[in-house]
């Protein structure tokens, strides 16, 4: 009998892990449906953009056809692997700024204001900088400056300050606004993934069970009580019970998705595949958001991009040579954040990720030559979308309704033409003049708002960060409570980016690690 069954080992659940097993009293059982993180791409950073077309690692999801993106299905890579989409991330340690939690607690996640949050951040962190007031520096999760950059990269940096944008040192410092050098979740120029952080240093301990390629199928309940859990494992079903929670760690896809096919969603809904009811939650795997993200693409008339850069030599230099050279690089080496005309605030709405070499859907489609492209997205998107279940099988992925462009403002369109400008003007500085080549995407260099609101709509794409689907709040029709508690049951809690009530400013695998670190106290208190 296991104490806590945590179920995927993702960002969250890695940390969830190893807090309370701290306990030697405790007992926990984590099971994950993907493989361990043996890859060597994994831990090479520059592998990342080799992960893209890794199937083993990757749910490899994808959206339903998009009605305001000209019916196009968006790729959502995730993480199906120990460590979940940090193990295939491109790194960027980001934590947003305290308005962003600000609106959590305005949204009924009492509890979640910044001055709560921020001692778990730096509870999780060990950055290479040290310590201070809004950074620690004895965490598990390392923090590191890159290694290594492409003066491509410098560029950018130089370009935007062109521009009149801010020059930034810390993007998680007491101003987010500015562009830089990102720091990122790398160790000694190896990636430091929430497995090698926190799941590796507890595996020895014997109270703690963790089990590869266990897929699970349900929740159990002992009348409104999660009592345990039904998995399949190397070709065999296994009934396992919870002797005090259930803890569901998915992430913003999987962890709705098992709510529903254990009976807790929208009742019409479930009774139509035929899954008993346990409590009718008509907002499980509602309240969906993400990023929408813009590329701006341009030929590269010198030789330094990384789009022939030999990947036989690149390991070869990195595993021989001590984590040296390109193959330490995040490949989104420089980014920063802006304030459009358009903000509502003083906090930055764009998001900017530069990368020397050309990325077209997500680097799976290879582009001749040499080239660089600037990624902008629009940081708070008032668009909102759902996601629903096909079958009554766990092996079926579910239907994903991102609603991208969906208000019925407008809005979100005008803030992605916002970002599309943003970046050509960035691009047409002087820091890139001798680099620019032919543009790519778009292929015209004088497009009005019209044409730009085309070119989203042909060309935008997710840039990883789905939350909201499991929403923590203080009201009747919330997911989850403040103590991220499955309202309508007992001894069920869901713990990862799906309780997010909306989108950070930025990406969000950092918060998603302080929410498990300060849901693994919660747990201890209760």
């Amino acid at each position: 009998m296991f104490d806590y069954i945590i179920i995927g080992a993702g960002s969250a659940g890695c940390v969830l892990a190893n807090r309370l097993s701290e306990d030697p009293a405790v007992k926990v059982l984590l099971l994950e449906a993907g493989p361990r993180d043996w890859h060597p791409f994994i831990h090479m950073p520059a592998g990342v953009a080799k992960l893209v077309n890794q199937k083993g690692v990757n749910w490899d999801y994808n959206t339903a056809a998009e009605p305001n993106l000209n019916q196009r299905a968006l790729w959502w890579p995730r993480g199906k692997v120990l460590g979940g989409s940090s193990s295939i991330n491109a790194m960027c340690y980001i934590r947003g700024v305290s308005g962003d939690y600000e609106d959590w607690a305005a949204q009924g996640a009492t509890g979640w204001h910044w001055d709560n949050v921020l001692p778990y951040f730096k509870k999780s962190e060990g950055n290479v900088r040290g310590t201070d007031a809004f950074h620690g520096s004895d965490g598990p999760l390392s923090v590191s400056d890159l290694r290594y950059t492409n003066p491509l990269s410098q560029a950018f940096i130089d370009a935007s300050l062109q521009i009149g944008l801010a020059h930034n040192r810390d993007f998680n410092g007491a101003v987010q606004d500015g562009v830089g050098f990102y720091q990122v979740t790398q160790r000694e120029g190896a990636r430091c993934s929430a497995a090698l952080a926190y799941l590796d240093p507890a595996r020895q301990r014997p109270n703690l069970t963790v089990h590869t390629g266990a897929v699970v199928s349900r929740v159990t309940f002992d009348g409104l009580r999660a009592s345990g859990v039904t998995y399949a494992m190397r070709g065999q079903a296994f009934h396992q019970p919870a002797a005090r929670e259930v803890i569901v760690s998915g992430g913003a896809i999987n962890s709705p998705q098992l709510l529903m096919l254990s009976g807790i969603g929208p009742a019409d809904d479930l009774r139509r595949h035929g899954i008993p009811v346990i409590a009718d939650r008509a907002d499980v795997g509602g309240n969906l958001q993400d990023h929408l993200d813009i590329c701006t693409l341009f030929h590269s008339t010198e030789r330094v991009t990384y789009d022939r850069i030999s990947d036989i030599k690149t390991a070869f230099d990195y595993y021989l040579r001590g984590r040296r050279g390109p193959g330490t690089s995040n490949v989104a080496e420089a980014g920063g954040f802006a304030r459009s005309q358009l903000a509502p605030d003083d906090r930055a709405d764009i998001q900017f990720h530069f990368v020397p070499a050309m990325l077209d859907d997500h680097g799976r489609n290879r582009l001749p030559g040499d080239g660089y492209t600037l990624h902008a997205c629009f940081l708070r998107p008032r668009s909102r979308g759902r996601l629903s279940l096909v079958s009554n099988r766990a092996g079926d992925k579910p239907r994903i309704e991102a609603n991208y462009l969906g208000d019925a403002e407008g809005f979100d369109l005008k803030m992605m033409v916002e970002c599309a400008k943003l970046s050509r003007e960035i691009l047409a500085q002087k820091a890139f003049d001798r680099y620019r080549g032919a543009p790519i995407f778009p292929a015209r260099n004088d497009l009005d708002d019209a044409g730009l609101a085309e070119f989203v709509r042909a060309k935008a794409e997710s840039v990883y960060h789905p939350v909201g689907t499991c929403r923590m709040g203080s009201d009747a029709d919330a997911v989850v409570d403040p103590q991220l508690r499955v309202n309508g049951v007992e001894g069920l809690r869901v713990i990862d980016a799906s309780v997010m009530p909306c989108l950070i400013g930025g990406n969000t695998n950092a918060p998603t690690i302080m929410i498990a670190e300060r849901a693994a106290d919660l747990i201890k208190a209760a």
